[in-house]
């Protein structure tokens, strides 16, 4: 299945949570959160119309976002030619931990815009950047997942963008800690969610890894190009890390890092040109669409 997910709220209702089906948006009526819409999705499976579903035509509904608000968001750093070119940027090698075990940060689940949506320029930046990541919605609870086991948790993939400060998350990582604010205000996630058994023939034999292109552009000049296939940890392994002592619930991220070449940070060897104001960012993932935003003014300007 392919799935797309919507914020919504119809007449004077509350903020709802819901997904688009051709001219009609479908919800539950007694879901309040994201792990509520998912536990129903993988219960009826093709989320067919029944008595307890409410069906509203889309026209008639306010669509405040069409993406619905993660409930955590784990990002890894899974791509070797990013994780290479990175290091090199710093004058460095990789670390030799990090080909040890996947590592990842926690983002901010409350700043997430949906396709076609404006980014407003992070306050206090001058180097605005993209980030071109494949993301996975965890779809049932799980803890101390196997590897192997671990596409059985996944209800579906998305196109992921990680916008980053690169002047801040500079700064910050100088003390130790962190990305932490400089990766504070905006991520973006695509319209859809494309569910494992519909990219099935393009499945490798690694868990979670896919023969799939991934493409950003910005102003329609193409500026990065990769493969998921890439990854030097696979989504299972990632997930294993991730559930290790912790529990992961429905409507938890998994993302997989920046694929190769798929910032600016990269492609100009850090020095830019980052963003600007009234830029298009568009990243595209075949058979997971294409995610658009245009970078806004900062909210203090």
């Amino acid at each position: 299945m392919i799935w797309q997910l919507a914020t919504f709220t119809h007449k004077n209702s509350k903020l709802r949570i819901g997904v688009i089906i051709d001219d009609h948006v479908l919800t539950y009526p007694q879901q309040h959160t994201i792990a509520d819409l998912i536990t129903n999705l993988r219960d009826d499976g093709d989320i067919v119309p029944t008595q307890t579903v409410s069906r509203y035509a889309l026209a008639d509904v306010n669509l405040v976002s069409r993406v619905v608000a993660p409930l955590s968001i784990r990002d890894f750093y899974a791509f070797e030619e990013h994780v290479a070119t990175a290091n090199r940027n710093r004058g460095r090698d990789v670390p030799s931990q990090w080909y040890e075990i996947p590592v990842f940060y926690f983002s901010n689940p409350n700043e997430v815009y949906g396709d076609g949506d404006i980014v407003p320029y992070p306050i206090g930046s001058q180097k605005l950047d993209y980030e071109l990541e494949v993301a996975a919605v965890i779809g049932k609870q799980g803890r101390n997942i196997a590897a192997e086991d671990a596409e059985n948790y996944i209800l579906g993939y998305t196109i992921y963008n990680d916008w980053s400060a690169r002047d801040i998350q500079a700064q910050e990582m100088r003390v130790g800690l962190g990305p932490a604010k400089g990766k504070d205000f905006a991520q973006s996630f695509g319209r859809l969610l494309v569910t494992p058994e519909e990219i099935a023939d393009k499945r490798t034999d690694r868990v979670g890894v896919y023969d799939l292109e991934m493409v950003a552009r910005v102003n329609g000049e193409e500026r990065s190009r990769g493969n998921w296939q890439s990854l030097h940890w696979s989504f299972g392994e990632m997930i294993a890390r991730a559930s290790a002592g912790a529990t992961l619930y429905p409507g938890d991220v998994i993302g997989s890092g920046t694929v190769g070449t798929g910032c600016l940070l990269e492609v100009t060897a850090g020095q830019g040109p980052y963003l600007q104001v009234g830029d298009v960012v568009e990243l595209e993932i075949k058979r997971l669409g294409t995610l658009r935003n245009t970078v806004g003014q900062s909210e203090n300007a």
